[in-house]
């Protein structure tokens, strides 16, 4: 785990390292994965799934299959639902911008989605929040941008420190909230 104030202030080198670190754990532990897109984002899904196939990772792709449009909370939900079931232990979702697809995740009992397009958050999201659902945005980063988003998150592991998952007990409660 990384300081968040030791983060910040080593600029590019902390970022480095820690991408350097959640590569390794990342391409270490393969793990089973379910991917999916909207229109916008299937250009950049088939190269998100090579790369992860690569490093040997099993990787499951729910659709869309091609630019053809499609809304993206059917995508999530299908998504969400290998999550819930089991069938896979972290999910991946490209759109436009990832920000239809992280409102989307977030909607559903159990899933903690986060909007990253930066491998600081990549890594905080599941440290500090047990996030499942990572969602990146086509047309906000590149693939060489995405594949280090990836390892950060695929590298991270949830803390075991009782604040953070104090909070994410209470996170979990929210989902039943009603004024």
């Amino acid at each position: 785990m990384m300081d968040r104030r030791a983060f910040c202030s080593g600029g590019v080198l902390a970022a480095t390292g820690l991408v350097t670190e959640a590569a390794v754990a990342a391409e270490a532990q393969p793990m089973k994965l379910v991917i999916g897109s909207d229109h916008a984002g299937f250009p950049m899904k088939g190269p998100v799934i090579d790369l992860l196939r690569s490093w040997g990772h099993i990787v499951n792709d729910v659709g869309a299959y091609s630019t053809s449009p499609v809304d993206f909370p059917d995508i999530a939900k299908k998504v969400c639902g290998e999550i819930l079931t089991g069938r896979a232990q972290r999910g991946i979702m490209v759109c436009g911008t990832g920000v239809g697809a992280a409102i989307a995740g977030n909607k559903i009992r159990g899933i903690r989605a986060a909007l990253c397009h930066d491998t600081f958050c990549a890594h905080q999201c599941v440290e500090h929040d047990d996030v499942n659902l990572l969602c990146m945005g086509a047309w906000i980063v590149g693939i060489k941008l995405a594949e280090e988003i990836l390892r950060a998150f695929l590298g991270a592991r949830f803390s075991t420190d009782e604040d953070f998952r104090r909070r994410v007990k209470k996170l979990e409660e929210l989902e039943s909230y009603r004024p």
